[in-house]
Formats: structure tokens, C-alpha cells, sequence
């Protein structure tokens, strides 16, 4: 159903955003034809930089004219293949839009606009002393705009809650041109429905954003930190739960899995941890605030409470460094599995409590199904990354009904133990053939005709989150 780009469109294009911002060479085409889910790459046949919502709205106009499909990007670091242009056509880059346009200190707020990457307005607000919670691995890369879109998290959500939580208002292009404010810029609205978090986690789906107005939080004063060596993993899954039936909220809960940490360690040449040979996986555990003395009692209550597990030495960071250097290697996890073996990842969250039951569950499928896996990631709120590790499977069975089975049964396990098959990386084209999964019929019936009403010739993201 869509038409090719030919050369009055690239003119036409290049009229909106000037010749130097539209390009199609092939080494852009590729550049911009993957991002970091697995090794897909889909050319588009055009990628344009605008600088505005006005270019944008051309744009749309333009497209949903000629029936061109236009496909919304970051920085290209999601997982679930959000970015690929799967049917060609145009790639709307938000690059250019790159401004903080205000941070407000007086309503603890900022506006943004969504090519801002993660770290630079986090460290922009803290100047301030201030604080945007919110802080997926991929911050010092990834763009706020991209946030948004996935709905993204990261280890402070546990205390802090994810991107929706810290989401005020939105100004959106939508698919049809026409620019709007979702919301208003107040703590409380219950003012009609609620089009921000509709546009919150809808992947570029349902408009492209164009302005962000963020809440922000005073930056606690202090962070104090633990790694907690454990024995038997199902013990590590276990300890999770506990830490809040005892009365504590931790900033941060990350599990590793003994692979996990092992690896990411040898890849940087890291010798702060040293991985006993009997230790099966840790947990990184951070508490924040503003009273010290507070907070030396809570992580030292806390790692007592750990020392009714099985555990090893309990590593106290002591200073600023140690804590850097723990945290890059719980950051850097993600990229150096990657690095060591063919995987696939799946981004399952459960209620916290039943994530012993959740990893029993996925070790059983991967020896059912002969293969390893390995998981990391942010046990505090339940939500565990699983990297499928391709080892001794076939070409056929690693891109087949296989593996697609053995994912199968990994979400209907997060189902039974009511969970869902994405915390924080969205569905995009890599999962959509799992959404019957965790949606019945008519829950699925409802979004896809809201996509058709939003955008009744489908030419924004399509062939995204639904089959």
C-alpha cells in the first residue's frame, strides 16, 4: 500500500528541511537502517534531520498524501526494533532537536525537546540540585524523545517510578499533521482523557514528540552502596522481596546473574570484584537521601537481613569511585554479553515477589530447549532481562518456530505469574507476535483502532507493536 520514494518527493523533502538535511546515500541508509535489537538492518530509502514541529507537520502532510511511511527515531539504542523502517520510506531523525529549553526551579519542572540525550539534561538539573530519576543503561547515549516513547526505566524506578511517572505534558505532531498539547503543565489534571500517557510507551505509534515538559525531584544529598554475593540464585530472586516486607525502599535493587558480572568484569579488566567460583549471583543494592546517618542505619539493617541467606562477603562501597566503577559494570552488562555470544533478549517484569518463581521457570525452558541463559536487571521492580544465548542451536532452530516456542513459554509463564512480556523496551517488531499472549482479543481490538484513528493511513511506525 506504500509508494516508493521517487525524486520529486526528495526535492520536496529537501524544500521542507533544506537539501543538506535530507540523505540517502548508502552508507547513511544503513547507518540509519538498524538499531541495537540483534542484528536486523532495513534500508529506508530516505532519512530527514528537521528541526522543528512545523517541518515535522510538513512532513506528516506530505506523507499521508503521497501514502510514504515514516518511521520515528532516536539515537538508535532501543531493543525491541522500535526504529527500523521495516517497509523503507522515511526516516524522521529527531536529532537536530536538541535544545533544554527552560528548566523552571520555582514549579520544579523543565521543557526539553526530545533529541536531548538522558545524561546531559540529568547533569544539567543537578547543577541545580535537582533531579530526574529515570536512568535506562543506555542515559549517556540515548535521547529523551526515545524515552518517552519506550516508556523507559531503569535501576532508580524502583524507588523513583519510570519516564510516565515524570511526564507533565507533551507538545506531539500527529500522524496527520496537525500539533497539539496532550495535557497541561500541572501536578494534577482530571481534565478529559489522559493523551499524555496515551503518548507515553506508544513507540512512535501515534505521534511524534515534539516538546517534553518534565517533573523534577530535589537531588538527594546522599547514596550509599552493596554488593551482595549470593550462593543459590533462586536465594538472590528471594532476598528481593523481603528488603521492602522489612520496611525499606531502596533506590536501587539490581540483580546479576554470576555470568553476567564474571563477564563484564574480564571485558573491562576490572578487579573490584573478584567472582568466587561457588557464587550463583549478586545484588547491587543502593539507598539514597538526605540524612547519613539514616542511611547507614538502613543499608547496614539491610545486609543484615542478607546474611540469613546463603551469602559471600558483602562488598561496601566506600567511596565515590567504588560506586562508579560497581555501577559501569552493572551498566555496561547489556553490551558485553552482547559482545561475547549470539543472543536474543527479552525484557520480562513480574511482580516482584514471584521472581524466584519466574527464573526457576526460565532455566527450565532453556534446558528443555538446550540452551543458556542469562539474566541481569532491575529485581527491585520485578523486571529481569534474559538473554537467550544461541551456544550449540542451528540456524534453523535460532530463527525458527523453535526458539519462537521456547520464547512463547518464558511470557506465558509472565503471564501466570501475572507479569508482562516488556518493562521498559517496548514491544516494536521484535515482540509483536507475542501481544495474544498477555491482551485478549477485544484489549487488542481497542488499541489498533485507536492507531486507526489517529492515524488512518498507517504511515507512522507501521508494523509496529501489532501484527
Amino acid at each position: 500500500m506504500y509508494t516508493k520514494i521517487q525524486s520529486a518527493a526528495i526535492k520536496k523533502l529537501q524544500q521542507i528541511v533544506g537539501e543538506k538535511y535530507v540523505v540517502f546515500d548508502s552508507e547513511s541508509l544503513a547507518s540509519y537502517g538498524h538499531d541495537e535489537t540483534e542484528d536486523f538492518l532495513f534500508f529506508p530509502e530516505v532519512v530527514v534531520k528537521p528541526c522543528s514541529a512545523k517541518e515535522i507537520s510538513e512532513i506528516l502532510v506530505f506523507a499521508n498524501k503521497e501514502l510514504i511511511p515514516v518511521t520515528p527515531r532516536g539515537a538508535g539504542t532501543g531493543l525491541s526494533g522500535g526504529a527500523l523502517p521495516i517497509y523503507g520510506g522515511i526516516i524522521l531523525s529527531i536529532e537536530r532537536l536538541d535544545q533544554i529549553l527552560e528548566i523552571d526551579e520555582r514549579n520544579l519542572q523543565a521543557t526539553v525537546e526530545p533529541g536531548v540525550i538522558t545524561e546531559v539534561f540529568q547533569n544539567a538539573v543537578k547543577e541545580l540540585g535537582l533531579f530526574y530519576p529515570p536512568d535506562p543503561s543506555s542515559k549517556g547515549s540515548c535521547f529523551l524523545g526515545g524515552n518517552v516513547a519506550e516508556s523507559a526505566g531503569g535501576p532508580k524506578c524502583v524507588k523513583y517510578g519510570t519516564t510516565k511517572d515524570y511526564i507533565l505534558n507533551l507538545e506531539v505532531v500527529l500522524p496527520t499533521g496537525e500539533i497539539i498539547y496532550t495535557g497541561a503543565n500541572t501536578l494534577k489534571n482530571s481534565t478529559g482523557y489522559n493523551l499524555t500517557q496515551l503518548m507515553v510507551g506508544s513507540e512512535g505509534t501515534l505521534s511524534i514528540v515534539t516538546k517534553i515538559i518534565v517533573k523534577l525531584v530535589p537531588h538527594p544529598k546522599y547514596d550509599l552502596l552493596i554488593l551482595v554475593p549470593f550462593r543459590i540464585l533462586d536465594e538472590a530472586c528471594a532476598a528481593v522481596s523481603e528488603v521492602f516486607r522489612a520496611g525499606f525502599i531502596p533506590s536501587a535493587i539490581e540483580l546479576m546473574e554470576r555470568d553476567a558480572l564474571d563477564w563484564v568484569c574480564r571485558f573491562t579488566e576490572n578487579n573490584m570484584v573478584k567472582v568466587e567460583n561457588d557464587v550463583q549471583a549478586h545484588l547491587l543494592i543502593e539507598v539514597d537521601g538526605n540524612d547519613l546517618e539514616v542511611l547507614t542505619k538502613e543499608i547496614e539493617a539491610i545486609s543484615v537481613l542478607m546474611s540469613k541467606y546463603n551469602t559471600g562477603d558483602i562488598l561496601f562501597a566506600d567511596s565515590a569511585t567504588q560506586k562508579q566503577e560497581l555501577w559501569k559494570l552493572r551498566r555496561r552488562i547489556n553490551e558485553v554479553v552482547t559482545a561475547n555470544a549470539i543472543t536474543k533478549e527479552q525484557d520480562t517484569v513480574v511482580p516482584r515477589a514471584e521472581l524466584p518463581q519466574l527464573v526457576k521457570g526460565i532455566k527450565q525452558i532453556g534446558e528443555n530447549y538446550k540452551f543458556k541463559t542469562v539474566c541481569y536487571g532491575h529485581a527491585g521492580d520485578g523486571n529481569l532481562h534474559i538473554r537467550i544465548l544461541k551456544g550449540d542451536l542451528t540456524d534453523e532452530q535460532w530463527n525458527g518456530e523453535y526458539i519462537k516456542n521456547a520464547i512463547s513459554e518464558m511470557f506465558i509463564l509472565c503471564k501466570k505469574l501475572k507479569g508482562t512480556i516488556s518493562g521498559e523496551h517496548g514491544i516494536g517488531y521484535i515482540q509483536k507476535e507475542y501481544m495474544g499472549i498477555v491482551f485478549s482479543e477485544k484489549a487488542l481490538e481497542i488499541q489498533k483502532g485507536i492507531k486507526n484513528i489517529m492515524d488512518p493511513n498507517r504511515i507512522l511506525n507501521p508494523g509496529k507493536i501489532f501484527v
